[in-house]
């Protein structure tokens, strides 16, 4: 198990500063309400509403939302949420899957193939860059939630495959099928973690430079203002330089 810096463009990753809050609770809520909707509506009993919570109290979600989105699930003219995965390339050949929770298939999917559009990408079918990702466990912990060595140590006592550590925070990664596992063991080691959640890891990067990387980000954050989308994840890779030239 080796610790290192996180690599910073396995997945673009907006805090609360970045995004309207109630955005980000409202996605969060749509999380809750179909892990509750999946299994029983009780965090101690459905292991996939029990991350949700957990994701939900890291952003600072007040407890009625939460109560009120499992609540929703229950009800029986709730909405039905399914989820689809997109996939496609964006500017410089880069790799990006669309993770969405959406109550009406076409809408999502005409949304999300005009934003690739737009940006000079192109939506592909099911697993045309899947295949080029590893979906797997990953376990967030604050910086200031222990040294690098103590996460180190108990990561490699809770089974986790990795631990990547920067001024960020700690990432654990652990195999997709774990997760639930090692999230619980590294909860009795160190208290309830940041964010519990399965992610798409590529396999390889692919490099970019500034240019093709303004458009990027730009189809990204498209993509992360729609309302059906959860998550989205690429391969791309910048220099150092190019991302300076980004920031500027």
């Amino acid at each position: 198990m080796a610790g290192h810096s996180h690599a910073k463009n396995i997945m673009h990753r907006k805090g609360k500063s970045d995004a309207v809050r109630s955005k980000v609770f409202s996605k969060l809520a749509r999380e809750i309400t179909v892990a509750a909707k999946m299994g029983m509506p009780d965090p101690a009993f459905n292991s996939r509403l029990r991350l949700a919570v957990v994701n939900a109290r890291a952003q600072s979600m007040p407890k009625d939302n939460i109560d009120r989105a499992i609540k929703k699930a229950i009800g029986s003219d709730g909405e039905n949420f399914e989820e689809i995965r997109y996939e496609g390339y964006g500017p410089g050949g880069v790799a990006i899957i669309v993770e969405t929770l959406t109550d009406n298939r076409n809408r999502t999917a005409s949304n999300v193939r005009s934003y690739f559009s737009k940006c000079g990408g192109a939506m592909g079918e099911t697993n045309s860059v899947g295949f080029m990702f590893d979906k797997v466990g990953e376990i967030v912990y604050p910086a200031s939630a222990a040294t690098e060595d103590v996460i180190m140590e108990a990561a490699i006592e809770a089974g986790a495959d990795d631990v990547e550590s920067s001024e960020d925070g700690h990432y654990v990664t652990t195999t997709f099928e774990a997760m639930v596992e090692v999230a619980a063991a590294l909860e009795q080691a160190l208290g309830e973690a940041e964010s519990v959640k399965a992610v798409w890891k590529p396999q390889t990067e692919t490099p970019i430079d500034a240019e093709k990387g303004a458009t990027l980000m730009r189809l990204i954050a498209m993509l992360e203002e729609d309302d059906d989308v959860q998550n989205v994840y690429s391969n791309f890779e910048m220099s150092d330089e190019d991302m300076a030239k980004l920031d500027a």
